[in-house]
């Protein structure tokens, strides 16, 4: 494909799906204009030996800047035109466009090269009556009932002991000191609060508290491997002696009509286990939602094969990677790393692939999300997490989220839209 002007000459390729490659020509004339006007600039502030600042004869400032002048009306020139020539075609890259392959020499035109992604143009299938499995919300009593045990487990008291020795599922609070076997130093003396027989405890330390009375001492060896998430520890052995400060035993509510009473306005049990059905058909109800979406765009993304930038799959796999990596502990090998990277790029490209039929979709059918609603979401978001509104609303706009939410607002909408018109 070819276009052209009176000034600038445009030849434009598409090598894949997702790229565009232009070919520009600008005419001498209007190169050399360029050029002219860039020398004035220079001979302008140019401070030569025997002449005036901006008095240096121009053929002077020619030859003796000449690499900078070049230099220069490619950074001018090039940018420019390429912009023109993209607002003139109607591209509208994803990313910073290459620059490449410049020609440029003294009464001869301007060439050069830009390679720019772009979304790619696709059609979406057929979308308002994709076949959609049809799943039943259903509780079990097991269910309320080990969902009113975690309840009953987190209101418990803790009361302190001190006619008995520590057992599994005390808080004790234990004075720690520490002595390097090898150089006989010793750590810092610390006060730390402990969750008796906690798996994540050092097993040794665990053995020793159980019986432990208040105020008495117990002293116990730990070899810590060469390879240990506390560098600090890493390949020593230390000698601990721990002294019980205090002690607390979990006390756990009975389930009864005052316990329900005391969680909130329930009239009693009944009310409770009311309550806690509702919520858990809430959330599943939620869930499979979810899941059928999920049926519904991956019906959709089947039927859609596109060839998306390489600039925004990267931009997204790494923040998948970043996302992973606060849940990660580290220590992962070379082979696992890579492996996570393969994930993140194969889930980034999933994501992209996604949301753009989403949008489309969302555009054809006038979907949109008006500011009312974006507001009653940073309320809800708010109140779910207990943040003074006032609060939220200066962080959201203090990172420039509320656009953000505006989007995942209109994917939710775009979702509810597909299953409103889907068949089971």
């Amino acid at each position: 494909m070819e276009e052209s002007t009176d000034k600038v000459k445009t030849v434009i390729t598409a090598p894949a799906m997702s790229r565009r490659e232009l070919d520009i020509e600008v005419p001498a004339d209007e190169a050399s204009r360029e050029f002219e006007k860039v020398l004035d600039d220079y001979a302008s502030k140019a401070k030569l030996d025997g002449f005036r600042r901006g008095k240096a004869p121009r053929e002077m400032v020619k030859r003796l800047f000449s690499e900078d002048l070049r230099e220069a009306v490619i950074e001018s020139l090039a940018p420019r035109v390429l912009r023109e020539s993209l607002r003139a075609e109607n591209i509208n890259p994803v990313s910073t466009p290459l620059i490449r392959d410049i020609r440029f020499k003294s009464g001869e035109p301007f060439r050069f090269k830009a390679v720019v992604e772009i979304i790619p143009e696709f059609e979406v299938p057929p979308y308002k009556k994709i076949k959609i499995e049809k799943s039943a919300v259903q509780v079990e009593e097991a269910e309320v009932d080990r969902y009113l045990e975690e309840l009953r487990q987190k209101s418990a008291d803790y009361a302190p002991v001190a006619d008995r020795g520590v057992r599994d599922g005390d808080y004790t609070v234990i004075e720690w000191k520490g002595k390097d076997l090898k150089t006989k130093r010793f750590l810092p003396t610390e006060k730390i609060l402990v969750l008796a027989g906690h798996p994540d405890n050092e097993k040794n330390l665990n053995e020793s508290l159980v019986g432990l009375l208040p105020q008495e001492t117990k002293r116990f060896v730990i070899a810590y491997p060469p390879v240990h998430p506390q560098k600090k520890l890493a390949g020593r052995e230390i000698e601990y002696e721990i002294k019980a400060i205090s002690i607390k035993e979990k006390k756990v509510p009975e389930m009864t009509d005052e316990w329900a009473k005391d969680l909130g306005e329930f009239d009693g049990l009944a009310g409770l286990r009311a309550k806690v059905r509702g919520e858990l058909e809430k959330a599943k109800g939620e869930a499979a939602r979810r899941e059928k979406g999920e049926q519904a765009i991956r019906a959709l993304a089947e039927g859609v094969p596109l060839d998306l930038p390489e600039s925004l799959v990267e931009a997204e796999a790494q923040s998948i990677l970043r996302s992973w990596a606060e849940s990660l502990k580290g220590g992962l090998t070379a082979p696992q790393i890579e492996e996570l990277k393969q994930r993140a790029r194969e889930q980034a490209a999933q994501n992209i692939k996604r949301g753009l039929i989403l949008k489309k979709i969302a555009d054809r059918e006038r979907l949109s999300v008006g500011d009312e609603e974006v507001e009653e979401e940073i309320r809800e978001m708010a109140k779910r997490n207990g943040v003074p509104l006032a609060q939220l609303v200066a962080r959201l706009n203090e990172e420039g989220r509320r656009e953000d939410i505006r989007t995942a607002l209109l994917t939710r909408k775009t979702i509810d839209f597909l299953l409103g018109n889907a068949v089971s």
